[in-house]
């Protein structure tokens, strides 16, 4: 391979990665005008960050989390999932409407009242990595008595 098809490479992944992120954006902006979410608070900061967490799940770069893909996610976090575990996933958040969940569709989710499974995961997540000191200093001393 040349430098030059190198190079071009780079650049077509850098455009494909870059309408992505206008696509989401786009949706981004809708969420923002529609009415029904306009008492959410945080809203802009919230979809920045929903946008952010599903680029980093969308591995395949295809603007949608497919079954490996968050099959892949669930790991990360710690929650491995099965194969039929993720498929419920799934259809729980599309409505069975589809094998992949579109950004249109984890931002309804991320906002909706549901507890929809992958949300409070993700929440969880969200809220492991904000809580991640450790105590410092030994253990607290206890007695048998205030065990359980």
């Amino acid at each position: 391979m040349t430098a030059v098809q190198s190079t071009q490479g780079g650049k077509v992944f850098g455009l494909l990665k870059a309408k992505q992120e206008l696509r989401l954006q786009e949706v981004n902006q809708e969420f923002l005008d529609d009415e029904k979410f306009s008492d959410e608070e945080n809203l802009e900061e919230n979809l920045t960050s929903f946008k952010e967490k599903f680029l980093e799940f969308d591995l395949n770069d295809e603007g949608e989390i497919d079954m490996m893909s968050l099959k892949r996610m669930m790991e990360k976090l710690g929650v491995p999932k099965t194969h039929l575990e993720v498929k419920k996933m799934i259809s729980e958040v599309t409505g069975g409407a589809s094998e992949a969940i579109c950004y249109r569709d984890f931002v309804k989710m991320m906002l909706g009242k549901r507890s929809v499974v992958l949300k409070l995961i993700m929440i969880f997540e969200g809220r492991a990595n904000e809580n991640n000191s450790k105590p410092a200093g030994p253990p607290a001393k206890r007695d048998i008595a205030s065990l359980p």
